[in-house]
């Protein structure tokens, strides 16, 4: 059994930090879902500036758009959105038999509304319906302009991919804000089941006090600060306010880890796959990560279950772990507003060059 097949037998879902057309066209992700149990994928801004600006790949579709007098944001959704009914297509079969757990793809709204209620509310919901397919997640920062707007995405029945979480804390608001749009379906008598999960970054943290932490705690940050977090999902899931929504028809939110791709050189290339190996958890992780797990044969055990010593021994250090999860959101933040910026300067610059050829 290959090591990608062992993340399902835990319970774990195996989903692709990556989409391009080049991966659609040339059978690549159809075969990593039958080769390397892929589940599911994930994209955003960055992963589409890249696969835009280093391929030909969208040339032909942007010179189609533009004589149909597109351009910019709405130029740009057009390509993602064909690209991810494509995905999303590939990966019906396994919505329909997992009942929506799993199966799901997800597009992110414009991270230049991540400090704005209402435009990301109708931004979730305008790119839910053009999308038209019941398997894609709209995807929403979790920032305090965010929680509302998931809370109301969620009670208007669009699925939510909640992002840029750092922290148990972030966590919980998040997972929160989701149990009240369903709770609120559940009062106005409409059907609860509307999926989500909640996306915590993990190796940021990592990257954040490498200069800071001592050597004996190096890459045990991200670690120890998804396992508290999954102790709280756990609580959580098993607390009288998640049963009774189960009882009413909904569906639990589930963790996903991201950001999963080891950043140190010094370490193993599976380090978060294998210490995040947990049941009823999504890991999403880029494709370089998922070539490396599929090359292993064995991957050791999860997380330790004393994540507050680990943590603990952080705060020795003098890591204040709330002013870098305040910290890693603001920069993540301020990171995909600048990817979106890049990907509207590289759509504006291919439409120049393919006008003027």
């Amino acid at each position: 059994m290959k090591t990608t097949q062992k993340l399902h037998e835990i319970g774990q879902s195996l989903w692709l930090d990556n989409i391009t057309r080049g991966l659609l066209a040339s059978g690549t992700l159809e075969r990593y879902i039958q080769e390397l149990s892929i589940t599911g994928l994930t994209s955003n801004p960055t992963i589409f500036d890249h696969a835009i600006k280093n391929s030909h790949d969208y040339d032909d579709a942007i010179s189609q758009k533009i004589k149909e007098g597109k351009s910019g944001e709405a130029l740009f959704f057009e390509l993602a959105i064909e690209d991810l009914r494509q995905a999303a297509d590939l990966f019906r079969p396994i919505h329909d038999r997992t009942n929506g757990v799993d199966g799901w793809v997800s597009l992110e709204v414009s991270p230049l509304l991540a400090r704005n209620t209402a435009d990301t509310l109708a931004a979730a919901k305008a790119l839910h319906a053009r999308a038209e397919r019941p398997n894609l997640f709209i995807k929403i920062p979790g920032t305090s302009e965010g929680l509302p707007a998931i809370e109301e995405a969620i009670f208007a029945g669009v699925p939510v991919n909640v992002t840029l979480l750092f922290s148990g804390k972030q966590y919980i608001a998040a997972a929160e804000a989701y149990l009240r749009g369903i709770e609120r379906r559940i009062v106005a008598g409409l059907n609860p089941d509307v999926g989500s999960v909640a996306s915590l970054f993990v190796s940021r943290w990592d990257v954040a006090v490498a200069d800071k932490a001592p050597e004996t705690l190096r890459d045990k940050l991200g670690i120890a600060i998804a396992g508290e977090a999954y102790e709280r999902y756990h609580a959580l899931l098993d607390s009288s306010r998640c049963q009774r929504i189960l009882n009413a028809g909904a569906r639990s939110q589930r963790l996903l880890w991201a950001s999963t791709g080891t950043k140190d050189p010094k370490a193993s290339d599976i380090l978060y796959v294998q210490a995040l190996a947990l049941p009823f958890t999504v890991n999403t992780m880029p494709e370089a990560t998922l070539k490396a797990l599929a090359a292993h044969e064995e991957f050791g055990e999860a997380l330790p279950a004393q994540a507050d010593v680990v943590l603990a021994e952080f705060a020795k250090a003098g890591i204040d772990t709330d002013a870098v999860a305040a910290q890693l959101l603001g920069e993540g933040v301020a990171s995909f507003a600048k990817s979106w910026k890049d990907l509207l300067d590289c759509i504006a610059s291919k439409s120049e060059a393919l006008k003027a050829a």
